[in-house]
């Protein structure tokens, strides 16, 4: 037994060397490597176009690369189920518009806005020469096309009585999602639904002089027309990937106005299919559109003192049945610098109850 005793003890220190030497290789191993991805999954509004620019250039550019992000950019096949697909957990952003937002919260659905990606409205009343209408007193007696969504009537009535005209006035007509054929055939004087950087860029292009004015110049209260939206468990479940994706989308929205030509250049890579003269004219049109008006805010910058004015509106208009709690409907503590660190509170998680904002007075 004493001769094995240094034999034993020999290899016992042998094991414990290849042990050691294992053990250090490993952690050398796991300082290199990269971790993995976070995945999030993206949903847009509609079809890839100029308002997408951003997205698209952050992909062409690697910033959701760099923010150890994969991100999977997909189309809706039904538009109109964005949020429900949002609130359900079946994705996890999507791109949707400010009164339907509100209108989803007044449903129940869990849906917050986290960041403005068109800060303005882009609906306008657009109409050709020949219908002659200069102001919207001239709307007097003319045929107005909306593709039949509530709050576009509502819209035309709020500038019916700005007007001074009486809702008797102005003859609206449901055209769906024609407004243009409607425009152009004659059908209608002018259109309430088309977007002033796609249907005015068009007719523009078409060189049919249209007068274009976005309904916010007509009384209708200001309003984000496409926002970035998640569900309250996402923005818990997933906050670093969120904060990281929304930086890194701005990122891309800073490039898109830096240099347009780029941006139309990322949307047309991405998506060649596209009509690339409208794009690109539609990209350049849209670019200041992306940013708050204030340039002390940064990109992606929620108003909520306007998104109280605008759900007020609503309420006074009958789209909404009585008031939401703003301050779990609009939040801007994802967007950079405004809600990291200790004590930050997701929407819905305040421990207290709902505020509503300044502004939102009610019935």
């Amino acid at each position: 037994m004493t001769a094995r005793r240094p034999l034993l003890l020999l290899a016992a220190l042998a094991a414990t060397l290849g042990l050691a030497a294992c053990g250090e290789k490993s952690e050398s191993t796991a300082a290199t490597e990269k971790p993995p991805a976070a995945a999030l999954s993206l949903l847009l509004d509609y079809t890839p176009n100029a308002d997408h620019a951003g997205i698209y250039q952050a992909q062409a550019a690697g910033d959701f690369a760099k923010a150890g992000l994969q991100v999977d950019v997909r189309t809706p096949d039904d538009p109109a189920n964005v949020l429900k697909l949002v609130a359900s957990g079946r994705v996890d952003l999507g791109i949707s518009y400010e009164p339907e937002v509100l209108l989803a919260r007044a449903e129940g659905q869990d849906v917050t806005a986290i960041a403005s990606i068109v800060t303005r409205p882009l609906t306008s009343v657009i109409s050709l020469p020949k219908a002659k209408i200069a102001t919207a007193a001239d709307l007097k007696g003319k045929t107005v096309g909306t593709a039949g969504i509530p709050y576009q009537s509502a819209y035309l009535q709020t500038i019916v009585k700005k007007a001074g005209l009486q809702p008797g006035d102005v003859k609206q007509v449901d055209v769906g999602f024609n407004l243009q054929n409607a425009l152009l055939s004659g059908r209608v004087d002018a259109t309430l639904g088309g977007f002033w950087n796609v249907e005015g860029v068009e007719l523009q292009q078409r060189r049919k002089d249209p007068k274009v004015v976005p309904v916010n110049e007509l009384g209708v209260p200001k309003y984000d027309e496409l926002v970035l939206v998640a569900r309250g468990a996402t923005l818990k479940s997933k906050e670093s990937a969120i904060r990281r994706f929304v930086r890194a989308l701005g990122q891309g929205y800073e490039a898109v106005r830096k240099d347009p030509e780029a941006g139309a250049d990322a949307l047309l890579r991405a998506n060649p299919g596209l009509d690339e003269k409208l794009q690109r004219a539609a990209v350049e049109k849209t670019a200041e559109a992306f940013f708050p008006a204030d340039s002390d805010r940064p990109w992606g910058w929620l108003q909520t003192d306007e998104w109280a004015d605008y759900a007020q509106w609503m309420l006074e208009n009958g789209l909404l049945k009585k008031q939401i709690p703003l301050d779990t409907t609009v939040t801007t503590d994802f967007l950079p610098g405004e809600g990291a660190g200790e004590g930050r509170k997701t929407p819905g998680d305040a421990g207290r109850p709902s505020e509503q904002l300044p502004g939102y007075r009610g019935e």
